[in-house]
């Protein structure tokens, strides 16, 4: 009855295990199970900063569009209507006005930068580049995107694969347990053996339970990544990811960097940066060189005071004007009635005062208080930075290069180390479990035994991620896709 009462009791620990093992495996529901390729195609689609840099180079291309269009000549027309009340001379008729007085103007100018030391040119070059430099920028975000959700998807398989050997060594605990009961309820063994052995297995639960806590944070981390509000409903496909024991490295480092260099964006953003600053020098200069622009106006107006004549004066006769002769004779002078006059119409007044001008206009620099000279140095200062950034740029990926393939030669190393040296502790594990179930070891011996087990195997899967990860970088600086 005993027997059959533990048998019962460590089924349904096994049950009870069981279930823990699926909701493991589904920290949320299974409704958005995503390879690593869908992981970065969702973060690149919703990444709040890969938007933010396209925004911003929208900006530089509409910059590039505003140089290019200041190569056009200007257009603008105006008009006014306006009244005058007070003295006030009329501009169209040149008299003086003391009543109200309408005037209306309408005009069309137009202007031409013809040559300013090639500046509008130089200044589309540097923009247009500043664009290509502003566009790889977005392909290194995304790279960067696509690195860090790849380090979070291992991360996620690694505590999977780390829960199920935590399991499976709680397991064969449970299934430990049960036989040390058995052998204690019937007097073969002492009943210190059984709470060293329940000792052990209180441990390895608590290590099961931090490696599940592990495995929630893990796809916390790679839902943030993914700008998902909460990581319920995310899983993940666990592809095979077996490591060959003969596994080679099969480029040197020498042609990963090179290759790195063909192809990553942020080598071309940073040539196309020192493009844009070896422009701003050539602008710079251009402030030294004499300007010549040409302008054209055309407008005509109407003035309230304006009249024109209806009606000639008529001769009326003579009329004395005050003068006396020397001889004492009075003086006469002809005498006309006045005109009739009216004001002239707003067509007339368009057609009679209409004003057209045009000029080029030469503008020589003489002296500015050094401000072209000191934008031409600071120019050379930025060029010269930006030859700095490319250097310091591939410096830094030689490197990343030079470290990711060190890092992948030692992964593989200690993998083939740690599964020869799995293999054995297995084998020894299995012949310590055999001696210690005939009674020929004590429980100490025993958790030792496993203890050793349990950290081979922890080797073994921390060297596996690390040589998968870091081959993974190289492939990556190879221009190879994030894929398994």
């Amino acid at each position: 009855m005993k027997f059959l009462k533990y048998k019962c009791i460590g089924t349904l620990f096994l049950f009870m295990l069981a279930a823990f093992n699926v909701n493991a495996q589904t920290p949320a529901a299974t409704n958005q199970t995503m390879t690593l390729e869908q992981c970065i195609e969702y973060a690149l689609k919703n990444n709040i900063q890969i938007k933010q840099s396209e925004l911003n180079t929208e900006l530089s291309h509409i910059t590039l569009t505003q140089s290019k269009a200041n190569l056009l000549p200007s257009l603008n027309a105006n008009a006014s209507h306006s009244y005058n009340i007070g003295r006030t001379i009329d501009r169209f008729t040149n008299t003086f006005a003391d009543a109200q007085v309408l005037s209306q103007n309408f005009g069309v100018s137009t202007d031409v930068n013809l040559f300013s030391g090639l500046q509008n040119i130089n200044t589309i070059q540097q923009n247009k580049f500043a664009y290509l430099a502003g566009k790889y920028d977005i392909e290194k975000m995304k790279n960067d995107v696509s690195l860090n959700i790849a380090t979070a998807y291992l991360q996620v398989l690694f505590s999977m694969e780390a829960l199920d050997n935590s399991k499976n060594q709680m397991g064969i605990t449970v299934a430990q347990v049960d036989r040390t009961k058995i052998l204690v309820d019937a007097g073969s063994v002492a009943r210190g053996t059984l709470l060293d052995i329940q000792s052990q297995l209180a441990s390895e639960e608590l290590n099961l339970t931090n490696t599940q806590n592990q495995l929630d944070i893990s796809y916390l981390n790679l839902a943030q990544l993914l700008n998902m509000t909460s990581a319920e409903g995310l899983a993940i496909v666990k592809p095979e990811l077996n490591i060959a024991g003969d596994a080679l490295l099969t480029a040197t480092p020498t042609q990963i960097y090179n290759s790195a260099v063909s192809n990553l964006p942020e080598i071309k953003s940073a040539e196309y940066s020192v493009k844009s600053a070896e422009k701003s020098v050539d602008v710079a200069w251009g402030g030294l060189s004499p300007r010549l622009s040409f302008s054209a106006s055309y407008g005509t107006g109407y003035s309230g005071l304006s009249q024109r004549l209806t009606a000639l004066p008529t001769f009326q006769g003579y009329s004395p004007n005050g003068d006396v002769t020397s001889s004492g004779d009075t003086v006469y002078s002809p005498f006309f009635s006045s005109g009739t006059f009216e004001k002239t119409p707003f067509t007339d007044q368009y057609k009679d005062n209409v004003n057209k001008s045009f000029g080029f206009f030469l503008t020589v620099p003489i002296f500015n208080r050094w401000q072209t000279k000191t934008a031409i140095d600071r120019a050379r200062v930025q060029k010269m930075n930006a030859d700095l950034t490319v250097e310091s740029t591939k410096l830094q990926i030689q490197k990343n290069v030079q470290q990711a393939y060190a890092d992948a030669s030692a992964g593989l190393k200690k993998y083939n180390a740690s599964m020869k040296a799995i293999e054995a502790m297995q084998e020894s594990f299995k012949y310590t479990e055999q001696k210690f179930n005939v009674g020929m070891l004590n429980t100490n011996d025993y958790n030792d035994a496993k203890n050793k087990l349990i950290k081979a195997q922890s080797d073994l899967l921390q060297a596996k991620y690390e040589y998968v990860f870091k081959t993974k970088v190289l492939d990556f600086y190879q221009g190879k896709p994030l894929k398994f």
